[in-house]
């Protein structure tokens, strides 16, 4: 008996009820609270940022004790043009582990050209490699974070190739000169072409005769 008690203390709440709990704890800090497919997103504004990341990790009911995942996101195309708001977006993943439930924190950045938010490093350690990623391939700018360099690209790229106005082949490829003996940058090379698959139309095409 003891030990079902103790398994079904750990079910996790349904998302519909978290939501109402991370709502008391935010406040006024919650500009957007929402449950889909069964997950809960809660959007908060860039000054509240900190402050809402904390209390999710220290409030009772809430104890989010580890961010799991961080990316940076541009929707500069996202709905074909449709969409009107600020062009990046930072999403947070974060578990907790002592009460089994999750939730995804975003922030907006407020300047399209200088994408900005503060770091998140002072409470969750391993938002370390996470943000370098997102400024490595979005350039956004995290504020107070003490190491914030390239993670992914090679040393001195210029550009950040997740930002959808970035060209899939780059700006510059890279290789071996064999007459200077080192690696030179040079204008990518590549002709981008369209490829059309071959369709086959054969009715009975692959069956054995």
């Amino acid at each position: 008996m003891a030990l079902a008690a103790a398994l079904s203390s750990f079910v996790p709440a349904p998302a519909e009820a978290l939501s109402e709990t991370l709502q008391n704890v935010l406040g006024r800090r919650a500009k957007s609270v929402k449950v889909a497919f069964g997950e809960l997103t809660v959007g908060v504004a860039s000054s509240d940022y900190l402050e809402s990341a904390r209390l999710l990790r220290e409030t009772a009911g809430c104890q989010f004790e580890q961010l799991v995942d961080r990316c940076g996101v541009d929707y500069s195309e996202y709905g074909d043009g449709a969409y009107s708001g600020p062009r990046y977006c930072v999403v947070s993943h974060l578990l907790s582990v002592s009460l089994n439930h999750r939730v995804r924190l975003k922030v907006y950045c407020q300047d399209d050209d200088f994408p900005l938010v503060a770091s998140l490093t002072g409470i969750w350690n391993s938002a370390n490699w996470f943000e370098r990623e997102a400024f490595d391939l979005f350039g956004i700018v995290f504020e107070g974070h003490t190491d914030l360099r390239r993670i992914l690209t090679d040393y001195g790229f210029i550009g950040h190739p997740f930002r959808k106005d970035f060209p899939t082949t780059g700006h510059v490829e890279m290789r071996y000169d064999p007459e200077q003996k080192r690696v030179i940058y040079q204008p990518v090379t590549i002709e981008p072409r369209e490829i059309t698959p071959r369709v086959i139309r054969e009715d009975h095409y692959g069956e054995v005769q």
